[in-house]
């Protein structure tokens, strides 16, 4: 026979009640030991799981109504593991916008100060030098920051994925070069750290040409500027941007890591051509569009005032 029901058990209608309003802050999703917290007994709990009101995503964590919310997975994930639990790794980086979500993402990782607690679909990581301060909450969803996740993050990613996750932490301000240097020596024997601090030692990281033209495009949108044409032709050349009107030329400085002196010396041999022409060029590097987007901002803001009135392109 099934266990007396205490006179201050939630009836199932409250249950229901009680289960929606926890579920409603939390993508959906409620845990065992917060219905019983809040007064439900496990026979009514296991009466709403039967009856297919609770559906488990994992040993006592349960999905409350028929639609999954893109979180769900990640946050229960997190709960089945444990107080404490935070999603980490490749996991946390997905959740950043740090690296696009793939084939592979159907593992969720986390972190957990405590006992590894095996559950189907989930990559526990045990930690214990995950301080307090590596800890957050984005979007309802307990993770690692943005820092730390780019350590972890280097454990098993390539040197790619990793320079890219870090640029776009950077560009987005969730991370600094000042935050990343003090990680690496926080956690210099921890796996992953000596591939991050060989990213980093290569200078900016980075962009394809497709990247360098979307960050700066981005840029012109905030400068609130007529949008310029992209990869024109200006008599034997290919600029990256032009605004033919102000005879205004902005190019960007290397999209690799290695851009060699020859290239350098070659680019400003070009430039004078083009200014011998009527031309004003600016170059622009990805470091000031990471680290410095208003200095960008105001400097075209500057050069197409300074240029309006000039003389028609008839070159293009």
């Amino acid at each position: 026979m099934p266990p007396a029901l205490t006179p201050d058990a939630p009836s199932p209608a409250d249950l229901d009640r009680i289960a929606s309003h926890i579920a409603a802050g939390q993508h959906g999703v409620v845990a065992r030991e917060q219905l019983l917290a809040a007064g439900a007994t496990p026979r009514r709990i296991q009466l709403r799981v039967e009856s297919g009101r609770f559906r488990p995503l994992h040993r006592g964590v349960y999905l409350v109504g028929s639609v999954v919310p893109p979180r769900a997975i990640p946050l229960a994930a997190c709960l089945a593991c444990g107080p404490g639990t935070v999603l980490s790794h490749r996991s946390a980086a997905v959740l950043w916008g740090l690296v696009a979500s793939g084939r592979d993402d159907h593992v969720v990782h986390v972190t957990t100060p405590g006992h590894r607690r095996r559950r189907p679909g989930v990559r526990v990581h045990r930690s214990r030098t995950l301080l307090r301060s590596e800890k957050t909450r984005l979007d309802g969803v307990p993770v690692t920051t943005a820092t730390r996740t780019l350590l972890d993050l280097s454990v098993a990613a390539s040197a790619r994925t990793i320079e890219r996750a870090v640029a776009e932490a950077l560009a987005r301000g969730f991370s600094t070069e000042a935050r990343l240097a003090d990680c690496l020596r926080r956690h210099a024997r921890l796996p992953g750290s000596a591939r991050l601090g060989a990213v980093l030692d290569l200078g900016p990281p980075a962009l394809t040409r497709s990247e360098a033209e979307e960050r700066f495009l981005a840029l012109v949108r905030r400068a609130d500027v007529p949008r310029p044409r992209v990869n024109g032709r200006i008599g034997p050349y290919e600029v990256d941007f032009h605004w033919p009107g102000a005879r205004l030329i902005v190019e960007i400085d290397g999209y690799g890591p290695h851009h060699s002196r020859r290239a350098f010396e070659r680019d400003r041999r070009r430039d004078a051509t083009l200014v011998a022409r009527g031309y004003s060029v600016i170059r622009v590097t990805w470091r000031e569009m990471t680290d410095q987007p208003e200095k960008v901002v105001f400097r075209l803001g500057q050069a197409l005032a300074a240029r309006e009135g000039s003389p028609p392109d008839g070159t293009r």
